[in-house]
């Protein structure tokens, strides 16, 4: 590589098709709007929100060996983030995802992660092949994890020594894919951020505030939890206790992507030393930005 890094994000790295209409829509809606094709995917998310903030974050994923592979390889590099290290397959196309969003947020979406997926453990070769570590010398700085990998990968990533001095963060792809996270609670590895649904998919119980399910979070063995509910209170907790916050009010024109902002702005904070409360607040500032349609940080 030719600048270390600050921090790896090891997930979806993928071009993101999000169209938007400016009224709220229902299932069947056929309304004016705009379609912009992006650079995403939470692992990517995650990156250029960090790399805005100064860090220097290196991707592990996969990308195909195909026109839009090389298109978004190219719009990695722009932003400063490392791609030395990304996967690229010649028999797997480059992963894409579509949303729809209204005035009353997200409508439906669908995430082509299947190429990721496919991929397996060869997107984390540079933790074992001395690139970045070894089994004998693990890779002991900060991750950023994402939930399209496979379960059984997550499982491994959870249970296997090549990160277990890793200050790992980790967040579901969706909540369709929360429980994929199981092992991390099992294990009690990690900081998990998740919103109010997936935590009560994680935990097994009935939550109905942030608050509630920092708690379920923690009795179901998470080590640390970060639990966002839209514009109501997010709360933080751990061992040490749990802190609430209610985020700043904003206009929201655009929902996609926001929880990755919160948890790169949160991590960006305290790798700068903020204390608990100033972390939380300031991870709730970038998203209420980025929600309100600005680019935040």
């Amino acid at each position: 590589m030719s600048k270390a890094a600050d921090i790896l994000c090891i997930g979806s790295v993928l071009w993101d098709m999000i169209a938007r209409a400016p009224i709220a829509m229902r299932v069947g809606s056929d309304n004016a709007g705009r379609i912009e094709r992006i650079p995403g995917g939470v692992a990517l998310n995650i990156a250029m929100t960090l790399a805005r903030t100064g860090l220097t974050p290196a991707l592990l994923t996969a990308v195909g060996r195909d026109a839009a592979g090389d298109e978004l390889i190219a719009a990695c590099e722009a932003r400063g983030l490392i791609t030395d290290l990304v996967h690229r397959s010649v028999d797997l196309p480059t992963d894409q995802y579509m949303a729809i969003e209204g005035a009353n947020g997200l409508i439906a979406a669908v995430a082509d992660a299947h190429s990721l997926e496919s991929a397996g453990d060869k997107i984390l070769s540079p933790l074992i092949d001395g690139r970045l570590a070894t089994q004998d010398a693990p890779y002991m700085g900060l991750v950023a994890l994402d939930g399209n990998l496979t379960v059984d990968l997550l499982t491994e990533i959870a249970t296997s020594p090549i990160l277990v001095g890793a200050d790992l963060r980790i967040a579901p792809a969706s909540p369709g894919k929360a429980d994929r996270l199981a092992p991390f609670l099992a294990h009690k590895r990690g900081t998990l951020y998740v919103n109010l649904e997936e935590a009560g998919t994680l935990s097994g119980r009935s939550v109905t505030n942030s608050f509630e399910a920092a708690e379920a979070m923690l009795d179901a063995g998470a080590q640390r939890v970060l639990v966002t509910d839209g514009g109501n209170n997010a709360t933080e907790g751990s061992r040490d206790g749990l802190i609430s916050q209610t985020p700043p009010k904003a206009d929201v024109t655009r929902v996609t992507g926001a929880g990755d902002t919160f948890m790169a702005a949160h991590i960006a904070a305290e790798v700068r030393g903020a204390s608990r409360e100033m972390s939380l607040m300031r991870a709730l500032e970038a998203a209420s930005i980025y929600v309100s349609g600005k680019t935040p940080i």
